[in-house]
């Protein structure tokens, strides 16, 4: 079994909600770029892996 133990909670979660943060703000762009019909949106890295590009 694996086990594992934050020291901080709060600071765990808020890092969580970060990372959610971020990936709803790139999917609700990449929703608007495809509502456009716009292929630039494939070469966005930071759309294709928002937890993983630089801003």
């Amino acid at each position: 079994m694996i086990e594992a133990k934050v020291r901080l909670p709060a600071s765990f979660a808020a890092r969580l909600a970060a990372k959610a943060d971020k990936m709803a703000q790139a999917r609700a762009v990449e929703t608007l770029l495809a509502r456009r019909s716009d292929p630039s949106r494939w070469r966005k890295a930071g759309l294709l892996w928002p937890l993983f590009a630089k801003d």
